[in-house]
């Protein structure tokens, strides 16, 4: 969270509102993607000053607006610090997010997932083709970088067992760097991060639906028992974020889902978003198909299915797609979102540019053909 930005913030959101009323005068106008500009941005989605109820039921009921000012939020997808990246943060922790962190600083608040352990302890668990970890010097990385909050619930966040989770968390509060989706209890791990920006209070979550079948009773947060935030089932998850509901002017939710090099939700994607929404989520992203999903509106709320890589391993022409996806919000109304396209290079994500720029937007947009989601 970066407070000399919030007259900015404040100037952005009349702005928005102001367009939005002369979009709806002259019958709508397209939007483009404005990456590294102060053009329109894209699939920017005007949303009315009221919800809508159906023409059955009585007057519009108002939209929960907060403070009144709206607040700049980025996502990137999931990061690690495996080689070739370890070479940079070894070298200097500023440089590993350096090509992509103007613009997680400009957003009020930015977040990733952080997909591997944090520790020097503990060893790989038995049986999984992968296992990540990497130093306490990541924190440092991620601070640097303009992140603001991380989730470590995915299915590294115990690669290295439950000694390296502590280290983890710890390492997350020695750093100043919040941590969401994990914890020494159910409760903690469950918990929201919450923050108050111009104005408006913000409750993050984090929560996993993808872990190994003989995994998820060993790593997920039970009562005292230390953990991740499970979201298969969903129940104990829906819970918590029905609770943040009555003291939050906005809910963000950080799910990692869907499946492997899946171009399109799957049935459980599906299925979790509107009960989110119903339970009282506003944005919902999320990441771990290693490429990325359509994204837009469902109902009033803001979904992505998938960021896709960010800060990773990747040679591959679609895994190395990626970018920063900002989605602006005043208390429970989405104001606009964009997608802005980067490529993976040698491990970290590099702002597109030009011809690259247009046709890596021009596909994200298309991703949204096999949701159900509307821009």
């Amino acid at each position: 969270m970066r407070s000399p930005r919030v007259s900015r913030r404040a100037v952005v959101a009349a702005v928005l509102t102001t367009l939005a009323a002369l979009t709806a005068a002259c019958g709508g106008v397209g939007a483009a993607d404005g990456a590294g500009s102060s053009a329109p941005v894209a699939s920017v989605t005007a949303v009315a000053e009221t919800d809508a109820p159906p023409a059955s039921t009585a007057s519009a009921v108002p939209r929960r607006l907060g403070s009144g000012e709206s607040v700049t939020l980025a996502f990137g997808g999931d990061v690690h610090f495996e080689q070739p990246i370890r070479g940079y943060l070894d070298q200097s922790p500023a440089s590993v997010f350096a090509p992509i962190a103007p613009w997680l600083r400009s957003a009020d608040l930015a977040m990733v997932n952080l997909e591997t352990a944090i520790s020097e302890r503990g060893t790989p668990w038995p049986g999984k083709q992968y296992s990540f970890r990497g130093p306490a010097s990541g924190f440092e990385a991620l601070r640097l970088g303009g992140v603001d909050v991380v989730t470590a619930a995915n299915n590294h966040g115990m690669d290295y067992g439950a000694d390296a989770l502590r280290d983890t968390l710890n390492a997350a509060k020695q750093h100043g760097v919040p941590l969401v989706g994990a914890g020494l209890s159910e409760r903690t791990a469950y918990a929201p991060y919450r923050v108050t920006i111009n104005g408006q209070r913000i409750a993050i979550f984090g929560a996993s639906q993808v872990m190994d079948e003989n995994l998820r009773p060993l790593w997920s947060a039970r009562g005292s028992t230390l953990g991740l935030a499970n979201a298969y089932p969903a129940d104990r998850f829906l819970q918590a974020v029905r609770q943040a509901r009555a003291t939050s002017d906005s809910i963000v939710v950080y799910l990692h889902w869907g499946e492997e090099m899946q171009a399109c939700p799957t049935e459980r994607q599906r299925d979790l978003a509107p009960r989110l929404v119903a339970a009282g989520a506003d944005v919902i992203v999320g990441s771990h198909a290693h490429i990325q999903l359509g994204a837009g509106m469902l109902g009033k709320a803001f979904v992505s299915y998938g960021l896709g890589n960010f800060v990773f391993y990747a040679s591959r022409p679609d895994n190395t797609k990626t970018g920063v996806l900002e989605v602006t919000i005043t208390g429970r109304r989405i104001d606009g979102y964009r997608w802005r396209p980067a490529r993976i290079i040698d491990g970290r994500p590099t702002p597109a540019v030009g011809a690259e720029r247009r046709q890596l937007l021009a596909e994200w947009n298309g991703l949204r053909a096999c949701t159900n989601l509307r821009r």
